[in-house]
């Protein structure tokens, strides 16, 4: 008897543990179940693209919930809330693919815009337009070095820490194409530079990005891509002091170095 007792009372420690093990599996997987519906619940983006699987999200987390309050459901808690996070990540997969297909057909439509104002603007002649566009990029280009002769596209032109181009850029960067058409022997080499703010690697990788961007629009209105030359100089040469948001300022930029009339191209740094 007293042996029978015994056994007894270790089987229900055994499930007593096995049940604890249980539970504190349940509680974690709904926990992370919540803190997933949370963050897709308070996203517009997400509940704008994906407002079906946001709320499939929702239901089975509240199953979930629900389920957690009856004593020996731990498998079933488990599933619904494994439900609910898959829902919350599908949900967040739709938004970045919607948000990137939005980001490509406004990429798309101002390729176009600017392919249809170059087309426009070749209606002057070409004499014309050479002088005109000379005098433009002497204007810009204030800087002659032992490089070359420099324009300056500053830190406005980017969003803060993005490589994308804003639209304010396109005026510049059309001439300088314009320029590139008519003068088909010159070339470029496309410089980008960051501030001291984050990391050497990050600001290489941002810097070179910034100057591919500027190259990238280039080709796409006609440029051969032979005559662009992208270097990315991260957080060297700064021609101001970093330690005011103006000197940041004005070493967050894209340099643009044009070769002389046969194309010759000066130093690198």
């Amino acid at each position: 008897m007293k042996h029978s007792h015994v056994l007894g009372g270790l089987v229900l420690v055994g499930l007593s543990g096995l049940y604890g093990c249980a539970g504190q599996r349940s509680e974690a997987a709904l926990e992370q179940a919540s803190a997933s519906f949370q963050k897709v619940k308070e996203d517009a983006n997400v509940l704008r693209a994906a407002p079906k699987d946001v709320i499939r999200a929702g239901e089975s987390l509240a199953r979930a919930d629900r389920l957690s309050t009856y004593w020996g459901s731990g498998e079933d808690v488990q599933h619904y809330a494994y439900l609910s996070q898959r829902y919350s990540e599908i949900a967040r997969e739709h938004s970045n693919q919607v948000l990137n297909e939005e980001r490509a057909a406004k990429l798309e439509l101002e390729r176009q815009r600017l392919q249809l104002a170059l087309r426009e603007s070749k209606l002057l002649s070409v004499q014309q337009q050479g002088k005109w566009l000379e005098e433009q990029i002497m204007a810009m280009a204030t800087t002659q070095t032992d490089r070359g002769l420099v324009m300056t596209l500053g830190d406005v032109l980017f969003d803060t820490g993005e490589a994308e181009l804003k639209n304010s850029a396109n005026r510049v960067v059309l001439k300088i194409v314009q320029f590139l058409q008519l003068n088909p022997k010159r070339v470029v080499r496309i410089e980008g530079y960051t501030d001291s703010t984050g990391g050497k690697q990050e600001n290489l990788k941002l810097s070179r990005d910034r100057a591919q961007a500027v190259a990238d629009v280039l080709v796409d209105l006609g440029i051969d891509e032979k005559r662009i030359h992208v270097e990315g100089y991260g957080d060297e040469y700064p021609v101001d002091v970093n330690a005011s948001e103006r000197g940041r300022a004005q070493n967050r930029r894209v340099e643009i170095v044009f070769s002389d009339e046969k194309g010759q191209l000066g130093a690198a740094r």
